[in-house]
């Protein structure tokens, strides 16, 4: 272990970063399956409704719960016990993004983007944070902070512009300003929770969604 960075939560890390398998279907599926975008929005809701069916299921039943957590409780966070999974979430926050997809194919290319660097901006995040990181904002830390925004920018600069199709629905060039203000949006939103009263929202909810309007509007 480093600092803070536990065997458990680096796994729950990698079973994170496996998401990145959704963002992919919203792109790609439409293009490679022909298959329509609406179809995936409906595979990507039943998920989220299986993934709402097992979570009622161990909130309500001991047998099965003590079942999931033998599986699935080292990489889970202790609040997660009585709350709904990060999966879940991120499910309900990938839902939102196909939906948003349906709209364009401006909409689809940076429903993909925002998606996939929340995915794995998120993961870094929590690593270098748990590993390094010293400056606390509530319970995530600058130093993760600065490690997803950096990780973000090389991704969309370098990676994404040579991955198949991404250019061509992408309206115009990829600009250092695009780069910027999306990475920093998303490391952002990741660091300081948005909050309704007194309820802290899950950011695997929000902020894939509103990066991807961001980055619609910076286009």
């Amino acid at each position: 272990m480093i600092g803070d960075l536990s065997k458990e939560e680096v796994n729950r890390k990698i079973l994170h970063v496996l998401a990145v398998c959704i963002p992919v279907l919203i792109f790609y599926s439409p293009r490679s399956l022909d298959i329509s975008k609406w179809e995936v929005t409906i595979v990507i809701f039943s998920l989220l409704l299986i993934s709402l069916l097992i979570e009622w299921i161990r909130f309500n039943n001991s047998a099965f719960s003590k079942i999931f957590f033998v599986l699935f409780g080292s990489m889970m966070r202790f609040e997660e016990k009585k709350q709904l999974t990060g999966a879940t979430y991120i499910l309900a926050g990938a839902y939102i993004c196909s939906l948003i997809s349906m709209s364009s194919e401006v909409a689809s290319v940076s429903v993909f983007l925002c998606l996939t660097l929340f995915i794995l901006g998120d993961a870094v995040a929590a690593i270098v944070g748990k590993a390094i990181g010293r400056i606390k904002v509530g319970d995530k830390t600058v130093e993760g902070g600065v490690a997803c925004f950096l990780f973000c920018c090389l991704l969309f600069g370098i990676i994404f512009p040579n991955l198949p199709d991404f250019i061509n629905c992408w309206a115009g060039d990829i600009s250092i300003f695009q780069i910027l203000i999306i990475s920093s949006s998303i490391a952002l939103l990741e660091i300081f929770p948005v909050k309704w009263g007194a309820w802290t929202l899950n950011d695997n909810l929000y902020v894939p969604a509103i990066s991807s309007l961001i980055a619609i509007a910076v286009q």
